[in-house]
C-alpha cells in the first residue's frame, strides 16, 4: 500500500486529500451501510467513517464487502493503517473527519480489559499501562508535556542554564526522616529529595541555573496530593532578593499556564477545565500574605460555614484544609511568606530583626490544589548556617561542599522548587495527583 503517512494532529493540512494514519481503534459504532471508527494515535482522537456502497464501488462487490466487514469487526485497541479523504466537519469537536477508503490491520487486540464503561480506581491503577491510552489520560499527559515545554522556554528566555543534580546523595536536603536509603558500595546513600543543595553550587559557578528530575520522599501519606516519587523543577539564582524571587516565581507559573493554553487547548477541553479561571490567574496579580497574617485570618474565620479546618495557633503548621481555605479566600494563587523557622529547612535565611521567622514562601494554588512551589532566600553566613546544622542534629561532614559555598565568595541568593505533578493537577483540574504522572508511586503502589 503506497501511503502518505500523517498523524491525526496534521490532518488539517490535508483537507480533501487522501492520507494514511497509523492508529489504534478507541471505539466503533454504526449499523447497516455505515460504520464509525474512533481512532487515536497519541497526538489526538479522530473519527473515521466508512460507507459500504463506496467500498463496493471502488473494489467490486466481493473485495468491497470484505473490507467493509473488516471495519465492522474491528475490536477495541486493534492497531491499523487507515486510509481516507480528510473532510472538514463542523459537527466534529476535532473539526475534521476521515472518509475511509481502505484499511489494513497491523495488530489485533482481543478482550481488551478497559472497556468503554465505568471501572474502579484500583482496577484502573492495576492496568495503568493500558489506562494511559484513554482520552482523559492522554489529555493529562499532553498538559504535562506542555508544562515541560513552557518551562524550558521560560528559563531559556530568562537567562538560566540547565544544570543536572545527582539522584544519589550522601545527605538530606529536607527532612532526614523522609529519606529512601540504599547501599552504595558499603556506604549509606539516599535517593534525592531535591537537587537544591547541588544546584546552589551550580549557581555559584554559572549564575542562574535550574534542574529537573525525579525526587523521592518516604512520606507515609495517603492524600490526593502526595507521591513518593515525583518530578521537581528546582531553580537557583544569585544576587536576587526574596521579593524579586517571588516576582520570578509568579512570572514562571503564569508562563506555564499560558503554555498549556497555547499548546494543549483540546486537552483542556477534553477535561472540561474552566479555561476562564486559568486566564484570570494569568491576568491578575498573585496575592502575598505573611504566615502570621494568614494564621490571624484563619482564626477570625474559623466559625464560618465554609471553614472546615481545625484551630491553629501562631507557630503551628498548616494542614491541607488551611491551605485550601487561604487560597480560596483570595481566589488566586497565593504566596504565604515568612514561616516559622521551627518547621522549615536549615538553609533558610531569617527575616531581618525576627530570627523566629525565615525568608521563605509557599505558593498555594486555588480550588483546593495546595502548595505547588516552595522557595526561600538562602542563608549566606557560614557560622549561622553551621549553627542551624548543629541545631537540627545533622552531621556537618555531610554538608562540607555546601558549607564551602559560604567560604569562597558567598553572595545573596534565592531559589525555589516546583512539583510538576502538583502543577499538572492544578492546571488540568483533576482531583488526584496519581493521574498526573505516567506511573505513580504511592505508599501502597509500586506496580506496574
Amino acid at each position: 500500500m503506497s501511503r502518505k503517512l500523517v498523524t491525526i494532529s496534521q490532518v488539517s493540512q490535508y483537507v480533501d486529500q487522501e492520507v494514511t494514519i497509523g492508529a489504534w481503534v478507541a471505539n466503533k459504532s454504526g449499523k447497516g451501510k455505515i460504520a464509525f471508527v474512533q481512532l487515536r494515535d497519541g497526538s489526538a482522537f479522530f473519527q473515521g467513517v466508512a460507507f459500504k456502497p463506496n467500498f463496493i464501488e471502488k473494489y467490486g462487490e466481493e473485495v468491497g464487502l470484505e473490507k467493509f466487514d473488516t471495519i465492522k469487526r474491528l475490536s477495541q485497541e486493534t492497531s491499523v493503517y487507515v486510509t481516507g479523504i480528510v473532510k472538514a466537519d463542523d459537527r466534529s469537536k476535532f473539526g475534521y473527519e476521515l472518509d475511509i477508503t481502505d484499511i489494513e490491520i497491523i495488530g489485533e487486540s482481543k478482550d481488551y480489559p478497559i472497556t468503554p464503561k465505568e471501572h474502579g480506581t484500583d482496577f484502573l491503577m492495576d492496568n495503568r499501562h493500558l489506562w494511559l491510552r484513554s482520552r482523559r489520560q492522554v489529555a493529562i499527559m499532553q498538559i504535562r508535556n506542555a508544562i515541560l515545554m513552557a518551562s524550558a522556554e521560560f528559563f531559556d528566555k530568562n537567562g538560566f542554564i540547565k544544570f543536572d543534580s545527582p539522584i544519589l546523595s550522601s545527605n538530606a536536603a529536607e527532612d532526614s526522616t523522609e529519606l529512601f536509603e540504599t547501599d552504595y558500595f558499603g556506604n549509606p546513600a539516599f535517593l534525592s529529595q531535591s537537587g537544591q543543595l547541588y544546584l546552589e553550587a551550580g549557581a555559584m559557578a554559572l549564575g542562574r541555573v535550574y534542574d529537573f528530575g525525579p525526587v523521592f520522599r518516604a512520606e507515609k501519606s495517603k492524600t490526593r496530593r502526595h507521591l513518593t516519587e515525583f518530578w521537581m523543577m528546582d531553580a537557583e539564582y544569585p544576587f536576587l532578593s526574596h521579593d524579586e524571587s517571588l516576582d520570578l516565581q509568579e512570572a514562571y507559573v503564569k508562563a506555564l499556564i499560558q503554555g498549556v493554553l497555547d499548546r494543549a487547548p483540546q486537552a483542556l477541553e477534553t477535561l472540561e477545565r474552566d479555561v476562564d479561571a486559568l486566564k484570570r490567574y494569568i491576568a491578575e496579580p498573585f496575592k502575598r500574605v505573611s504566615y502570621d497574617d494568614a494564621i490571624t485570618l484563619l482564626q477570625e474565620h474559623e466559625n464560618d460555614e465554609d471553614a472546615e479546618y481545625e484551630h491553629l495557633e501562631h507557630g503551628d503548621d498548616f494542614g491541607s484544609p488551611h491551605e485550601t481555605w487561604i487560597s480560596n479566600y483570595f481566589g488566586v494563587p497565593t504566596f504565604v511568606v515568612n514561616y516559622p523557622a521551627s518547621f522549615k529547612a536549615f538553609y533558610m535565611k531569617p527575616v531581618p530583626g525576627n530570627p523566629e521567622r525565615v525568608l521563605c514562601a509557599d505558593l498555594l494554588a486555588p480550588e483546593g490544589y495546595g502548595e505547588i512551589i516552595g522557595g526561600s532566600e538562602r542563608e549566606t553566613d557560614y557560622d549561622k548556617l553551621m549553627a542551624r546544622i548543629d541545631q537540627e542534629g545533622l552531621n556537618p561532614a555531610d554538608y562540607d561542599f555546601y558549607l564551602d559555598l559560604r567560604k569562597y565568595g558567598s553572595v545573596p541568593h534565592c531559589g525555589f522548587g516546583l512539583g510538576l505533578e502538583r502543577m499538572v493537577t492544578f492546571v488540568a483540574g483533576t482531583k488526584h495527583i496519581r493521574e498526573a504522572i505516567p506511573f505513580p508511586r504511592m505508599l501502597h503502589r509500586i506496580k506496574p
